[in-house]
């Protein structure tokens, strides 16, 4: 009980720590360039970077058991050329029709990866690794060998990323309630306790009753589903569809997710801190095309400077927390 209690501390300084050091880039990033901070700038930077956000949830969930899945883009451009196709050659025309299509495609991909890596004790990076060039492949199978939906040939689909609804773009509204319905999932369901309770220790996982292997095929199938949702959303927010879409995009995913304080090694990390996560990220690839005296290709160093940053900070955190524990013991 006393580590828990030490642990909720660690977890909601570093999360008060990330949310400064957002509020003090979006400071200097003013002070700058006064532009960034206007609602039209705030909103194009969430709608851009939504697919990004989105599917750090479902990264978070794979974290949080251990995992790690580097095959989510190859699902988005599977699950998002494939409706991309279809709207083309006019199989389908419902906007809510493409985005089922899409996270159903989504599911099976990430159902598919879950069962190899729960079932037949595949290590998630070599499993992973695999389905990314199987789905990236199955992609260009789809696409007919590289032909790409523009936007003529998306019909209404691609009205979605410009609609509003109660003043919000609709693509807002999806983060939205994708965090609203994790946070409430992750922190107030059984199912969410026991994905923290396997990330934390397995083996006392299995012993209490919990299906270790069912909780880890259903992180990636919640993945999957991300992904395909993201792969809708990469379509009609970018108004194409093309294979290689978000080529290399899962390091934004991980990165976010890393830098909002998710252990690699499972068992740590919150909603709020994926969040966190992301937005710091989103922060840093809107703001430096705004500032005159940074070049753009320093963004990629930006990212890994901060991503070690946060990685040594939760190394320092994590050892204060397990320090205070045993003092509490001792005492």
């Amino acid at each position: 009980m006393e580590k828990k209690s030490v642990m909720k501390k660690i977890t909601g300084s570093r999360e008060a720590l990330l949310a400064i050091v957002l509020i003090v880039l979006f400071v200097i990033i003013t002070a700058i360039n006064p532009s960034f901070l206007t609602p039209k700038s705030l909103m194009d930077m969430l709608k851009n970077n939504a697919v990004t956000m989105v599917m750090s949830l479902g990264m978070l969930c794979v974290m949080l058991v251990g995992g790690i899945d580097i095959s989510i883009m190859s699902t988005l451009a599977l699950s998002g050329m494939s409706i991309g196709m279809l709207l083309k050659y006019e199989h389908i025309s419902s906007t809510f029709l493409a985005f089922v299509i899409a996270i159903a495609i989504g599911i099976v991909c990430g159902a598919v990866v879950g069962l190899i890596i729960s079932r037949a004790d595949v290590p998630p990076i070599i499993a992973t690794m695999g389905f990314m060039y199987i789905y990236r492949a199955l992609g260009y199978q789809v696409s007919h060998g590289g032909e790409w939906a523009s936007a003529a040939a998306l019909g209404n689909f691609k009205n979605f990323a410009t609609t509003k609804f109660l003043g919000l773009n609709c693509v807002i509204w999806v983060i939205i309630v994708c965090y609203v319905f994790f946070f409430w999932f992750m922190k107030w369901t059984r199912t969410g306790r026991m994905i923290y309770a396997v990330g934390s220790n397995p083996s006392a996982a299995e012993v209490s009753g919990i299906n270790v292997k069912n909780i880890k095929l259903l992180v990636y199938t919640i993945m999957g589903l991300l992904a395909g949702l993201g792969g809708a959303l990469q379509v009609s927010v970018y108004a194409s569809a093309m294979p290689d879409m978000q080529y290399g995009g899962e390091m934004d995913v991980i990165a976010a997710c890393v830098i909002g304080g998710v252990s690699m090694n499972g068992g740590r990390g919150t909603v709020v801190g994926a969040l966190l996560g992301s937005l710091i990220l989103a922060t840093i690839a809107k703001a430096l095309p705004l500032i005159p005296f940074f070049n753009q290709l320093w963004l990629n160093t930006i990212k890994g400077v901060i991503i070690l940053v946060v990685v040594v900070m939760n190394v320092i955190l994590q050892r204060i927390a397990d320090k205070n524990a045993l003092k509490g013991r001792e005492m």
